[in-house]
C-alpha cells in the first residue's frame, strides 16, 4: 500500500493483483529517466538503495546482432526515400480515395477526418487499459455516454463495450444466452436456430458455444421459411435455445416475418439473437428492440464508421434487453457479477481508443443525420438496382420489388458462355473500381452494396461501368469477342500491357484502357491463378529455425 501511494503522489500507477502482486507495464518508449524513476520509488518506500544499474540491464537486455534484417527495412536511409517508398505502396492500393467500394455486407463507407485524428492523442493512444478511473475520466465519460447513445439506438437497456470484432461479438451475444437459461436451471435448452441466409459465422459461433444447429430454408425471394420455423419449433419444444436472425437478411432484403418470427421463438422459450452486420439499414427507422429481439451485436467498424477490413481493429459491442442485462460479458477486472457470461476480451473495454470513432461520428450526425444516412444507403442501393435491372437479374427483392442498403445480382447465366464472375469482378479494376463481394451469400454472384457516403454522380458512374461490361459480356454470348481471349478474360490491364510493342490481343488498347472522366488507376499486375496461389502459399518472413536459434530474453 505504502508503495502505490507513494507511486500515485508521483503520478505513476502500477498495477496491484489480490495477492498484493505489483505489476509493472514497460514498452519501447520506455526511457532511463522511467527507471529512475520507478527506482526511487521502491528506494523510497523501503528506505533503501538500488543500483540503477541493475535494475536498468534487468529491464533492457537485447542483446540481439541481427535486427530487421530483411532488404525493406535497410534500403531507404532518409526520410525522402522513405516517403517514396511508403507512397509507392498506397499507388498500388485501389480505395476510397480512387472510387466507390461497393463491397456487400463489408458497408466500405467513408471514415471521415475529423473522426481520426483523435487516435493520435497520447491522451487517448497512450492509456494503459487497465489504468485506474481516476486516470481516465474522460475515457469514462466516452464510454459511458456511448453505451446510452447505443443502446438508444437499438432500443435496448444495456450494452457491453467488451468484444472487439463482430465474430466475437457473435459469441458474446450467445454467450450471454445460454447463460441466461443456465441460470433459469434451464440447461436442456441446446438448440439454436439458423437460417440458411445467415452469415457464415454464424453456425461457427453456436457451435463454439456449444448449441446444436438446425438450419431453417429460405423461400425464393429470400426470406425466411416461416412455416418451417413453427414446424421445426414444434418438433424441439423445450430444446430451444432461441434464434439467429441477420436483419436486414444477408439477401439483402427486410424479412417481411420478422416481429411473427421473433413472437414464435418467444412462445417456446427461446431467445432472439440478432446479427447487427446490416444495422445501418435499421438506424433512426427500426431498432432490434422493437422488432422483438433480445440481443444483438453491432459492428461500430460498418455502421458507425470505424475503418473496417485489412485486419486492422475492430468493434463488435453487444447491447441487450433486461432479461439478458445481469448475463452480459464484463471486464476481467469486474468481479462484482458471478452470474455473467464471463470476459470476451483481455482489456475492459477491448480496442477502446477506436471507440472514439463511432462516438464522435454518432455526435456530429446527430439524430436527423443517422437517420438520413439509412435513408441515403437504401435509396442508393435500390436505384443502383433499378438501374441495372433491365441488364442483370437482381436475385433478391421484397414485394414491392425493392432491395434493402444491399443488392445481388445474379451472374450464373453467363457461366455457359465462359464468363465467369471474377471475369466481372477483374474487368471492374480496369474501370477505376473495387470488385463487389463475389460469390457469396450465392455463388457467381455479385454483392452491392454503394452505402450512404457515394453521391448520385458516382452511383451513376459505377452504374455506367456495370452497363458496359454487360454488353463486353453479350459480345463474347453473340460469337462477336473469341470466348477465351477477350476484355474479361485479360482483365485486369496494366500500364505495362498497354505500352508493350508487341499488342497480341484481338480488340485495340482503346478498348482494353477504358477512359473514364476521374484519374485513371493502373493496377500493379494483370490477373494472377487464384487458385494455384491457395494451394502454393509462400511465406516471406524467416524460417522458424532462425526463431528457435534466437536466444530467449
Amino acid at each position: 500500500e505504502s508503495i502505490i501511494k507513494y507511486a500515485l503522489n508521483k503520478i505513476v500507477e502500477f498495477r496491484v493483483f489480490p495477492d498484493n502482486a505489483i505489476s509493472i507495464s514497460l514498452n519501447e518508449l520506455t526511457t532511463t529517466d522511467c527507471i529512475n524513476e520507478i527506482v526511487e520509488i521502491f528506494s523510497n518506500t523501503y528506505n533503501d538503495t538500488i543500483e540503477n544499474s541493475q535494475f536498468t540491464s534487468a529491464i533492457f537486455p537485447r542483446t540481439l546482432e541481427t535486427f530487421l534484417t530483411q532488404d525493406v527495412f535497410n534500403q531507404y536511409h532518409t526520410e525522402t526515400e522513405m516517403m517514396r517508398y511508403l507512397k509507392s505502396l498506397e499507388n498500388k492500393d485501389l480505395s476510397l480515395v480512387h472510387s466507390m467500394i461497393p463491397l456487400g455486407s463489408c458497408t466500405m463507407k467513408l471514415n471521415a477526418a475529423t473522426e481520426m485524428m483523435p487516435l493520435s492523442w497520447p491522451e487517448f493512444s497512450s492509456i494503459h487499459p487497465f489504468t485506474h478511473s481516476t486516470f481516465s475520466l474522460g475515457y469514462q465519460k466516452m464510454i459511458n455516454e456511448l453505451e446510452s447513445l447505443l443502446c438508444i439506438l437499438t432500443g435496448f437497456s444495456a450494452c457491453s463495450l467488451q468484444p472487439n470484432s463482430g465474430a466475437q461479438g457473435e459469441y458474446a451475444g450467445l454467450s450471454t444466452i445460454k447463460a441466461y437459461h443456465e441460470g433459469n436451471n434451464e440447461f436442456q435448452r441446446n438448440i439454436m436456430l439458423i437460417p440458411t441466409s445467415a452469415h457464415g459465422t454464424n453456425p461457427a459461433t453456436a457451435q463454439m458455444i456449444g448449441f446444436q444447429i438446425k438450419l431453417i430454408p429460405c423461400l425464393e425471394n429470400g426470406n425466411i421459411d416461416t412455416s418451417k420455423i413453427k414446424t421445426v419449433l414444434e418438433e424441439i419444444g423445450e430444446s430451444c435455445a432461441g434464434l439467429m436472425i441477420t436483419y436486414p437478411s444477408t439477401h439483402g432484403v427486410y424479412e417481411e416475418d420478422i416481429i411473427e418470427i421473433c413472437n414464435l421463438v418467444h412462445d417456446f422459450g427461446g431467445m432472439v439473437y440478432m446479427d447487427g452486420a446490416n444495422m445501418n439499414a435499421q438506424v433512426g427507422l427500426t431498432n432490434p428492440g422493437h422488432i422483438g429481439a433480445d440481443v444483438c451485436h453491432l459492428n461500430l467498424h460498418k455502421t458507425f464508421s470505424i475503418p473496417h477490413g485489412g485486419g486492422g481493429p475492430g468493434m463488435g459491442p453487444i447491447c441487450c434487453n433486461d432479461a439478458l442485462k445481469p448475463y452480459l460479458p464484463v471486464s476481467p477486472l469486474d468481479t462484482s457479477n458471478p452470474s455473467g457470461s464471463g470476459s470476451v476480451s483481455a482489456a475492459p473495454y477491448s480496442s477502446a481508443s477506436i471507440l472514439l470513432i463511432s462516438y464522435i461520428y454518432i455526435k456530429m450526425m446527430g439524430t436527423k443525420g443517422l437517420t438520413d444516412a439509412t435513408k441515403a444507403a437504401i435509396l442508393n442501393a435500390n436505384y443502383i438496382a433499378v438501374k441495372l435491372k433491365d441488364y442483370f437479374n437482381i436475385l433478391y427483392t421484397g414485394r414491392t420489388g425493392f432491395v434493402a442498403h444491399e443488392l445481388i445480382i445474379d451472374c450464373r447465366e453467363f457461366k455457359k458462355s465462359g464468363i465467369s464472375v471474377e471475369d466481372i469482378a477483374k474487368r471492374l479494376i480496369d474501370y477505376g473500381f473495387h470488385a463487389p463481394t463475389m460469390s457469396w451469400p450465392v455463388p457467381d454472384t455479385l454483392m452491392i452494396e454503394p452505402t450512404e457516403s457515394e453521391s448520385l454522380a458516382e452511383c451513376d458512374r459505377f452504374i455506367d461501368a456495370m452497363i458496359s461490361i454487360r454488353s463486353e459480356i453479350e459480345s463474347v454470348i453473340v460469337g462477336d469477342s473469341d470466348k477465351d481471349n477477350n476484355v474479361l478474360k485479360n482483365a485486369p490491364h496494366t500500364i505495362k500491357d498497354i505500352s508493350k510493342s508487341n499488342w497480341d490481343y484481338p480488340y485495340t488498347r482503346e478498348e482494353a484502357i477504358i477512359k473514364t472522366d476521374v484519374t485513371k488507376f493502373w493496377p500493379s499486375c494483370s490477373r494472377i491463378n487464384n487458385a494455384f496461389g491457395d494451394r502454393n502459399l509462400v511465406c516471406s518472413c524467416p524460417s522458424i529455425e532462425v526463431y528457435e536459434s534466437i536466444e530467449s530474453v
